[in-house]
């Protein structure tokens, strides 16, 4: 799934109750691809790594560098969402319940990717296990996401203004 579609779900799911837990929500989101992928787009665009060809087809997996599949694996595993999400309650003694859109994220990607291209590393580092799914950019997924987005935010403005 494209990462602002990660934020607005984890928004939707987990941001509900005032601007800053919205925020918030579409922050962690969003994160598990921007602490991934964002230094590497920063670095692109600043002109330290060459951009992949954009086309329909995902790059090739070769053309993304070492790093990025590295910080790949930790952001998109549910046990290491799971250790921080207990050690943020343990540290202040309160769910912070806007990290579960970190955990949104993740279980939205495992079947949404395929093993072609960055494949989701659910269970790292107990198992090296992914699912080949589908790729979010098939348009029989990327479209009636972003029509259920648009179905759920406007539900969601309907009944604040009732």
């Amino acid at each position: 799934m494209d990462t602002l579609s990660h934020g607005l779900w984890g928004s939707l799911a987990f941001g509900r109750q005032n601007k800053k837990s919205f925020w918030l929500a579409l922050f962690f989101g969003m994160a598990p691809d921007l602490l991934s992928f964002g230094p590497f787009f920063a670095g692109s665009f600043l002109g330290l790594w060459s951009r992949p060809p954009i086309s329909v087809e995902p790059p090739s997996p070769s053309a993304i560098p070492d790093f990025v599949h590295f910080m790949y694996q930790p952001t998109h595993s549910l046990i290491i969402f799971a250790a921080a999400f207990l050690l943020i309650w343990l540290i202040l003694k309160r769910p912070v319940w806007e990290m579960g859109a970190w955990g949104l994220h993740i279980l939205y990607d495992i079947p949404f990717h395929e093993h072609r291209f960055f494949p989701t590393p659910f269970l790292w580092p107990v198992s090296s296990f992914t699912v080949d799914g589908w790729s979010w950019g098939n348009p029989w997924i990327f479209f009636p996401n972003i029509a259920l987005l648009a179905a759920g935010y406007g539900l969601l403005l309907f009944f604040r203004h009732r």
